[in-house]
């Protein structure tokens, strides 16, 4: 099966099959989160993006071998609903942006900085500071070595625009400067993008708009 990337929240899970990394999808809770498993093939070691809600879900994708790591995108409310429940059945290290840190109510055993690197298995993801949907959200990017770089960006980019910054210029204008700058300037077009809500999309698609983005303020 292709994958798509689109997921529907009671829906099965979507599949992306990579030489070394194993990524699934999955859509929970009532505001429609994603939720992504990450499954190194070498070491079968896994590490999940945002327990947004509905652990029993998030607990039977992992399934079994557990998950070493959980990486919350950022701090608001519906991407960390199940952290607690799936770090007490797992056992699993916590990351999150150091900035957001703070406001997520399960302590975050690694602070992450822009730049830091966090492992699963053999495959290493990078992590991006993007400020303005919040103060710490991060992105995590993996440049795969045998193909097009994929990025997890949270809830700062999606198809048709940077995440919300709540009528905030000052918000707009670092969030857009941040995406531009450590996403669109340094990736290519076949890039990859897995939001925090919603369908996939690419750097590509995206790119002839950010004039429009600009020009809007959001």
């Amino acid at each position: 099966m292709t994958y798509s990337g689109e997921v529907t929240v009671g829906g099965p899970a979507d599949v992306h099959e990579l030489k070394d990394l194993m990524i699934t999808k999955i859509a929970v809770g009532p505001m429609d989160n994603n939720a992504y498993l990450l499954r190194c093939r070498a070491t079968d070691e896994q590490l999940l993006i945002d327990a947004a809600n509905d652990a029993h879900t998030l607990l039977g994708m992992i399934g079994d071998d557990g998950i070493a790591s959980v990486v919350t995108t950022h701090r608001h409310g519906d991407h960390w609903q199940a952290l607690a429940e799936v770090v007490a059945a797992t056992g699993a290290r916590t990351y999150a942006g150091r900035e957001d840190a703070g406001g997520i109510p399960v302590p975050t055993d690694v602070p992450v900085d822009d730049g830091d690197t966090i492992r699963v298995g053999q495959v290493e993801l990078t992590a991006r500071h993007l400020v303005g949907h919040t103060p710490g959200s991060i992105a995590l990017v993996y440049d795969d070595p045998h193909g097009h770089p994929h990025v997890f960006t949270g809830d700062c980019l999606f198809p048709g625009g940077v995440g919300n910054t709540h009528k905030n210029p000052k918000a707009f204008a670092s969030l857009i400067h941040d995406v531009e700058t450590k996403i669109f300037d340094v990736l290519p077009d076949e890039t990859w993008v897995y939001p925090g809500h919603g369908n996939d999309t690419t750097l590509g698609s995206e790119r002839p708009h950010l004039p429009e983005w600009h020009a809007r303020g959001w």
